[in-house]
């Protein structure tokens, strides 16, 4: 067998596999969609840079997609990527390599997603870059040195590579200035869609032989004091982590992003984030011993809104002055990074450690509304972009923050936002889809801070974004994502928390609890206002019959019992 035929028939193998792969994960069409977007930026990249040898931003897309996705979607966007660019160069015998290169990138990223986690900074991800241009010139060395020379030496190939050598440290160093420039903010959005796309599926039980039963422990559960559902603040004392932080998820590890909204979210419930314990830390003990990995702006704002929410300084925590590190990275124009939301988050975060009449935020907010569509929205990439729900109601309560509450902009804002609620009663991403948590909990506080009452919006024969907030939460307090999915469930609890209070952003520091009080690990009793759920409910008072609560106790086990095997 020649050397030709048998790297031919490795390479194949290598290929199929990693496709069979792909599919055996059985994605879903929105991943589908967003792999299929991938692969075609990647390809697009390489073709738009054509005339510069080696100087392309496909492996930094290659990889960041390796690193929001996972290792088989990695790898399809890698392949696919050099397949469709090559009907534009040429197909040839090099294809094939290029796709197990550029593949093997993905996978790469995979592996570095899971080593790094969400503490992946923008230095470490350009040198990954890097490498990764270097391991794809020596692999198409490789390719070069068994497809077109009969002499496989050693001495061969390092003539091949020594040949390569320029292209290859090129292109190395491109990618690492195009992850320095785009890397970080591509590798944001990308995680966000994946959270959003992903979906867990609960199958109703079969409920047709058990309706009796049911009817029977119902009755019975119905004549013994009602049960006391959690809020969502209690759900959110319960998963914190030991470290003072939280995860997506009860379990999983901590992260700015969730600790940081799950803090705010506490906060508007009326807890001193510093009063929120778990094994002897808070979540300001978790962000101060995480400080050096904070870089990324939107996280800077995040958590100078946690800090003053805590009534901690930020302009001197862990030795950083946080409200400075933002100011310098305003724009002349007045934004950051020329995002909208940025921009938006950048007022609040101002406003909220005293900074809020500032020349520098009047820019911003004089930006935020120069932004703003024909329709009334806004976008997240600016004016001229789709409007969503979301980037309307952050520029909403930027606006307000910066003291635009009655202007046109606003007003405007706020209409776009009416149209745009489903009969439900919440509110989706994008004018037109499906209703989900977060972007009702995004469209109540802009209600809140515009002054309307968010619990008379309602289009005709619909319910309030409350109401469709209520009906997502669950009996421990979790709030769904949307009826099919639960995913992120701190992130988005700690928003509707916030929603179902009624506070917007910035909130105003929230005064400390007694020490015994700070050290309960239940959630603490809020005081109630008309409409709100996020306070706790005061337990029934009336008077408890002990047979009918053993009954129902004993009916409820029994249900559970024969309900067991189904589920």
């Amino acid at each position: 067998m020649s050397w030709q035929l048998a790297s031919f028939s490795l390479l194949s193998l290598a290929l199929a596999g990693g496709f069979a792969w792909y599919e055996r994960a059985h994605p879903s069409a929105r991943i589908l969609a967003l792999v299929a977007t991938m692969a075609a930026l990647a390809a697009l990249g390489r073709i738009a840079f054509a005339p510069l040898p080696n100087v392309k931003p496909t492996t930094d897309i290659v990889l960041i997609a390796g690193v929001a996705l996972g290792g088989a979607p990695g790898f399809a966007v890698g392949a696919l990527a050099a397949l469709t660019s090559n009907f534009f160069f040429g197909q040839g015998p090099w294809t094939p390599w290029q796709m197990a290169a550029w593949g093997g990138v993905g996978i790469a990223g995979a592996l570095l997603g899971r080593i790094a986690g969400d503490r992946l900074g923008r230095l470490t991800l350009a040198g990954a870059c890097a490498l990764a241009g270097l391991a794809f010139g020596a692999v198409m060395n490789f390719s070069t040195w068994v497809t077109y020379t009969g002499d496989h030496s050693l001495a061969a190939y390092g003539t091949i590579a020594g040949t390569a050598l320029p292209f290859d440290v090129a292109h190395a160093t491109a990618n690492a200035v195009f992850a320095l420039a785009f890397g970080p903010a591509l590798l944001k959005a990308l995680r966000r869609f994946r959270r959003r796309f992903e979906v867990t599926w609960r199958p109703a039980p079969a409920a047709a032989p058990l309706v009796a039963l049911a009817l029977l422990a119902g009755g019975l559960l119905l004549a013994a004091p009602a049960a006391q559902a959690a809020s969502p603040a209690s759900y959110l004392r319960a998963v914190q982590n030991r470290d003072g932080g939280w995860g997506g998820a009860r379990g999983q590890s901590s992260a700015q992003l969730y600790t940081g909204w799950a803090a705010l979210g506490l906060a508007a419930t009326g807890v001193n984030p510093r009063d929120a314990r778990r094994g002897g830390r808070t979540p300001v003990d978790f962000i101060r011993a995480n400080l050096g990995q904070l870089d990324d702006t939107g996280e800077l704002e995040r958590t100078i809104l946690v800090l003053a929410a805590a009534g901690v300084s930020p302009r001197a925590f862990g030795g950083r002055d946080l409200v400075r590190e933002l100011e310098r990275r305003r724009r002349r124009d007045g934004s950051y990074v020329g995002g909208t939301v940025l921009t938006a988050f950048s007022v609040l975060a101002l406003k909220a450690s005293g900074r809020g009449r500032s020349a520098g935020v009047r820019r911003s907010v004089a930006w935020i509304e120069r932004q703003q569509n024909r329709d009334g929205g806004f976008s997240v990439g600016g004016r001229g972009i789709q409007s969503a729900v979301d980037d309307t109601a952050s520029a909403v309560e930027g606006l307000v923050a910066g003291g635009r509450r009655g202007s046109r902009a606003v007003r405007r804002a706020v209409a776009y936002l009416r149209r745009a609620q489903n009969p439900d009663g919440g509110f989706p991403l994008n004018a037109g889809g499906a209703s989900n948590a977060q972007s009702t909990a995004y469209a109540v506080q802009a209600f809140v801070a515009a002054g309307r009452d968010p619990r008379r919006v309602r289009r005709a024969g619909s319910r309030s974004p409350l109401s469709y907030l209520r009906s997502l939460t669950q009996s421990n307090g979790l709030v769904r994502y949307s009826r099919t999915s639960a995913q992120t469930p701190v992130w988005v609890t700690a928003q509707a928390a916030m929603a179902l209070a009624r506070k917007p952003l910035p909130l105003r520091p929230v005064p400390r609890r007694r020490a015994a009080a700070a050290a309960t690990p239940a959630a603490p009793t809020a005081r109630l206002r008309s409409g709100s759920p996020a306070a706790t409910r005061p337990a029934s008072r009336r008077a408890e019959s002990p047979a009918l609560l053993a009954a129902a106790r004993l009916a409820g086990v029994a249900f559970g019992v024969l309900l067991h095997p189904l589920t």
